[in-house]
């Protein structure tokens, strides 16, 4: 299985060639199978469906306007069914309601929910883009970094990644001292089941690295996530303990995991450097083999 058989590529990055025949035309020539949509195409979807068969294609997904969320669900719905695929992004609300308070979020939360929920019904899973604009202040000073660390059970003085970890540089550069929100204090499992690393998932942040580099550079897909919101968790197999697992234990996991969630057991603190960016490297290298 070549890696373009599991990436999907935006259509959307090649929106410059302003016809639908070349962008595809464009996807097939560089080796993609799998691409993701816009929301006009599911406007079209019958006719969008008969110009990716003809090239070997087929939607992963797809980008929904919040217009067509709310004005057309079910041809939205129908379209997933024609295109067969079963994941929708809404990609962005509309320019004008990006600084909302933190009421207009809610709200808009609260109804991409109960979206989410009547999409699930039909099989299709709803998700929402994050951009920089959902990190600015929305409560007084509080941002969306905060509802990170007070999501799980971040403690920056006794994590193994401590000095090492993005969240934490993130924190220092946005000058953030403390947290002003409770803090959720789930009861997390902690997996050291495999003999080299240990899954702290108290301390994850489900960025889904894991999962990509899982999938895209090592090839395995043992990593995936299963729940929904703010339950969700990544796992190994089917909820497999990772030492039980299919895992190739390459450590690529754990190289590009940003906090402390995915460790080596052999070094903690200032000796658990991370190296995320060999592999960009390592992918350039497989594929020139």
């Amino acid at each position: 299985m070549q890696i373009a058989d599991t990436l999907s590529i935006q259509l959307y990055t090649l929106r410059s060639l302003n016809d639908l025949d070349a962008i595809l035309d464009v996807a097939a020539d560089a080796g993609f199978r799998n691409v993701e949509g816009v929301g006009s195409h599911l406007d079209d979807a019958a006719n969008v469906r008969t110009r990716l068969d003809a090239r070997g294609l087929r939607f992963s997904s797809s980008h929904v306007s919040l217009a067509a969320l709310r004005e057309r669900p079910d041809q939205v719905i129908a379209a997933c069914r024609l295109l067969d695929f079963d994941q929708l992004f809404m990609p962005a609300v509309p320019p004008e309601q990006r600084d909302m308070d933190a009421s207009g979020w809610r709200s808009l939360g609260r109804e991409l929910g109960a979206l989410a929920t009547r999409f699930a019904d039909a099989g299709i899973r709803l998700g929402y883009h994050n951009h920089n604009w959902e990190l600015q202040p929305k409560d007084g000073t509080i941002t969306g970094l905060e509802l990170l660390f007070a999501e799980r059970n971040h403690v920056c003085s006794v994590c193994v990644s401590n000095g090492h970890c993005e969240l934490q540089s993130l924190a220092q550069e946005q000058g953030l001292t403390h947290v002003r929100l409770p803090y959720r204090n789930p009861e997390l499992p902690v997996d050291a089941s495999h003999e080299r690393f240990t899954a702290d998932h108290n301390r994850c942040i489900l960025c889904t690295r894991c999962v990509r580099a899982c999938a895209e550079i090592e090839g395995a897909h043992v990593w995936d996530v299963m729940g929904r919101g703010i339950d969700s968790m990544v796992i190994t197999d089917l909820h497999e303990e990772w030492g039980k697992s299919t895992c190739t234990r390459c450590g690529k996991c754990v190289q590009v995991c940003p906090t402390g969630a995915l460790f080596d057991k052999s070094k903690i603190g200032s000796d658990h450097p991370k190296y995320p960016d060999f592999l960009p490297y390592l992918n350039m290298m497989r594929e020139a083999q």
